[in-house]
């Protein structure tokens, strides 16, 4: 037993520097800003500071609430907002962020004249919609947003952007990243602007990267995933040169039986309103962990050992079949798991998950 609360989430403060310094190396190598997106870990001070430490040259979030908390704890770094602004919000954008990404002319408007009771200006990134068919103005029509933009007073448009793979599951590729590099061209021909940025996604657009592939006239990348987890989700791969261990969610057994493999009795829906299927194995070893489903996203949990078997959960607890593990388990032995994306994203946020962090770089 560790004598730490069950469940945390133990945190690599090292690995994340090193993954943010090879993000920044590659990045800076082809004349591309890397920006590091904290909302995958709710903006925990001491990994933004890792970040910081690995040399990133801005940061970017979509909760208005993580970029208020880091202002307070003086994070001065360029911060942008990466969920477009509710028009009910707009004063705060501007006080506390340096930009925001933005597909609506009205919302840029609002920022405009919150910008000018500020006594402020305030960046505007125009997203434009390539095909992933989340956020932007599509291609016909950004010319006249960026007229309309172009304007107004207290906002100044700093550039272009575009997001893929969210939504439609889109994959970046030269094409459509060349896209907004061609609207950038059109925009200095029309208007006379010449825009500083041009950023050409997350960390999916790192495949590009890495193949020498980023349209030029690209220069920013925002990255969460790849810092934090050494993954591409949206490519389904691991990324060779990044650590994929910088997290690993702990819980400990609390209960520790050999059962059957199917429940006796009539079979009704479970605790989210499905009817569940069970296979006849014989008496099992099962081991209930102290994590549930208020905890965190346990579909985006996955065992380390990987004959460690996950049976189900229930809001406070974790089922899963040892029969065949690696490890002999007893009773308050922690089980250890990796995290996906949003396994992350709800572990970091959840008030019932300690965090534990290791080699800081304070």
């Amino acid at each position: 037993m560790s004598g730490q609360a069950s469940p945390y989430l133990e945190i690599d403060l090292a690995k994340i520097k090193y993954n943010t310094s090879q993000v920044v190396e590659r990045c800076h190598d082809r004349g591309i800003e890397a920006l590091g997106v904290t909302k995958g870990f709710s903006a925990l001070p001491r990994i933004v500071s890792a970040m910081i430490a690995g040399g990133i040259d801005g940061l970017a979030d979509a909760r208005m609430e993580n970029i208020i908390e880091l202002r307070k704890r003086g994070i001065d770094l360029p911060i942008t907002l990466l969920r477009i602004p509710r028009l009910s919000n707009v004063a705060r954008v501007v006080k506390y962020a340096d930009a925001s990404v933005n597909s609506e002319v009205s919302v840029v408007a609002a920022l405009s004249a919150a910008a000018l009771a500020a006594g402020k200006t305030h960046s505007v990134i125009l997203m434009i919609d390539v095909g992933d068919l989340r956020e932007g103005v599509l291609k016909e029509h950004a010319l006249g947003a960026v007229g309309c933009i172009l304007k107004l007073r207290g906002v100044r448009l700093a550039g272009l952007g575009t997001n893929v793979g969210c939504f439609g599951g889109v994959l970046p590729e030269p094409g459509n990243l060349n896209m907004i590099v061609e609207i950038g061209d059109a925009v200095y021909k029309h208007y006379g602007v010449k825009l500083d940025i041009l950023s050409g996604g997350g960390t999916s657009s790192l495949f590009l990267l890495e193949r020498g592939e980023i349209p030029p006239g690209i220069n920013q990348l925002r990255i969460g995933e790849g810092i934090l987890l050494g993954t591409d989700t949206t490519h389904n791969r691991v990324i060779s040169w990044l650590h994929q261990d910088s997290f690993r969610l702990l819980a400990e057994i609390i209960e520790l039986k050999s059962k059957p493999s199917v429940p006796i009795g009539n079979i009704g829906r479970d605790v989210l309103g499905n009817r569940p299927q069970f296979e006849d194995i014989g008496i099992r070893k099962r081991a209930i962990l102290s994590i549930g489903r208020q905890d965190a996203y346990i579909e985006g949990i996955v065992p380390i050992d990987d004959r460690v078997k996950i049976l189900g959960a229930s809001s406070d607890h974790l089922i899963v079949d040892i029969t065949d593990a690696n490890d002999q388990f007893k009773l308050g032995d922690n089980v250890a798991f990796s995290l996906t994306y949003f396994g992350l994203l709800s572990a970091s946020g959840s008030k019932y998950i300690a965090k534990v962090y290791r080699e800081d770089t304070r």
